[in-house]
């Protein structure tokens, strides 16, 4: 049976891949795709969603979802992804048809409750949408089964000193996903900066059909890492953990989100157990880079 699973996104070019390998596992049902305002803003993601899966020719319902986090107005990340957040790539017109006329949060809740089978989410985005469910239908946690997220840092940050983006454009929301007390998979920043594609692999991946030719396009325009060096999968991680958690190291603790200072947005992982707090969170912290990326090639492969 497959795993019935909500990817909730704010796409962006490698939550566009991520997404491509979910809908085209063997392994994977996904239900619904919930859109929030992350690396760009709220119509643009939507739209995105719409146009891959246009090129994907996957009919799955999209929702869109918060246009801004919870306290702070949003800063995006169309420096790193483009005004559009998939610049360079010439996609088929997006399919308006599937975009749900609730917002994602209601559809989310909707979606968990009528499923006989628990769900489970895997944001890869700012975790907005998914605090407001909580907080609005906590009864949905019933229905869940598990929280696989992209999303947190061990050590520095990637937005801010100590904070990942996701975490750091809604640290509200990251703390009140935290202290859900569901259980919850945290693909850290650290996994991210590991899972690598090389030049030569990109070579490999412009032969995989449409599919391929989008990816190719998309990670010329981005700098989440050099083309030339390595191009960095951090959303991947999360649908690799689903697929294949034993490519992943992975240590059961106790995870925080601060919200004051220089550190906000930050995650504080107590690997040790400093705090004396139950865990409450299973965190990827070292990947195997080179299964990952034969899993990955393999996986893309399959997109068509």
């Amino acid at each position: 049976m497959k795993r019935p699973i909500i990817i909730d996104t704010d796409p962006g070019i490698d939550d566009a891949l991520a997404i491509a390998i979910a809908l085209f596992s063997n392994e994977l049902d996904v239900r619904l795709i919930s859109t929030v305002a992350g690396n760009v803003s709220i119509d643009k993601v939507t739209n995105n969603a719409l146009k891959l899966l246009a090129l994907f020719k996957k009919d799955i319902p999209v929702a869109m979802g918060a246009k801004e986090p919870l306290i702070e107005p949003l800063i995006d990340a169309s420096n790193v992804h483009g005004s559009s957040g998939m610049d360079g790539f010439d996609f088929p017109e997006p399919k308006q048809e599937l975009l749900c006329k609730n917002h994602a949060v209601l559809e989310l809740r909707d979606t968990i409750l009528n499923s006989k089978e628990k769900i489970t989410l895997v944001p890869i985005a700012p975790l907005t949408n998914i605090a407001l469910l909580f907080s609005m239908y906590p009864e949905v946690k019933d229905n869940i089964a598990e929280i696989v997220l992209m999303g947190g840092s061990l050590a520095r940050g990637n937005k801010g000193v100590l904070s990942e983006f996701n975490f750091a454009t809604d640290p509200e929301a990251a703390k009140m996903v935290f202290n859900s007390g569901l259980p919850i998979v945290m693909a850290t920043l650290d996994v991210g900066l590991k899972a690598l594609v090389y030049p030569e692999d990109m070579a490999k991946i412009d032969e995989f059909g449409e599919v391929g030719k989008m990816a190719n396009a998309l990670f010329k325009k981005y700098r989440g890492g050099s083309f030339n060096t390595g191009l960095k999968m951090y959303d991947s991680c999360a649908i690799a953990y689903l697929l294949k958690p034993e490519l992943f190291s992975v240590s059961e603790c106790f995870v925080d989100i601060e919200l004051n200072g220089y550190a906000r947005g930050a995650s504080v992982v107590d690997l040790k157990g400093y705090l004396k707090r139950e865990a409450n969170a299973k965190v990827c912290t070292d990947i195997d880079a080179n299964a990952f990326r034969e899993w990955f090639l393999n996986s893309l492969s399959k997109c068509i």
